[in-house]
């Protein structure tokens, strides 16, 4: 019941909860992303969600599109922006997908939404992280982060797809919000990029 029904409720009220609160933050980060990032203040990208289904995730934009002489992009930490770090380590550039969450395209708890180009590269059991809506935050989110391996992320992901429960998304939340606010736990490997997913790593 909790999964077919009440989990969707939820996020319905809790996202749009959210924005509404969190509104004037949001229309802050926008203007100044305006500036910082010509314009463009959020990034869009098509990842595989429940299903395998295509969805368009949504993002505040941390980079700028600056190239190099021949029309390349320039590596990520020339472009990052200090208001791109900020909102990064902050997890704020996250917000926008609460618009994914009230589309249901999103859950707000879940696996998070990875990478097309992933999908050939999955184990039969990795590839079950899509029988439930991909999430903004997730059990693998909650312990490690990047500090951990893929296979590892992905072994959390499979749990919770078994154990789904309102007990379990709780704990999940609240283990969320004590990294953000709080830091705990949280140290400079959680944070660093994590390694393309070859299909070993």
């Amino acid at each position: 019941m909790y999964r077919k029904l009440f989990k969707r409720l939820i996020d319905l009220l809790v996202a749009l909860s959210l924005l509404i609160l969190l509104s004037p933050l949001i229309l802050i980060i926008t203007v100044v992303l305006l500036f910082t990032n010509e314009g463009k203040p959020f990034f869009y990208q098509d990842r595989p969600g429940y299903k395998e289904r295509k969805i368009r995730i949504m993002k505040f934009k941390s980079m700028t599109d600056k190239k190099d002489a021949e029309g390349k992009l320039l590596p990520d930490n020339e472009r990052i922006t200090a208001m791109g770090k900020f909102i990064r380590l902050s997890s704020l550039d996250e917000l926008p997908q609460l618009v994914n969450v009230l589309k249901g395209d999103m859950s707000l708890i879940g696996p998070r939404p990875l990478l097309f180009k992933y999908l050939p590269l999955y184990s039969e059991e990795q590839r079950r992280r899509h029988e439930v809506k991909p999430g903004i935050t997730g059990l693998a989110q909650v312990n490690g982060r990047n500090a951990i391996s893929w296979k590892k992320k992905f072994e959390y992901d499979v749990y919770y797809v078994d154990h789904l429960s309102l007990a379990l998304d709780i704990q999940i939340l609240f283990k969320t919000i004590r990294k953000i606010v709080i830091r705990e736990g949280v140290n400079q490997s959680d944070d660093r990029p994590m390694r393309p997913f070859d299909g070993t790593n």
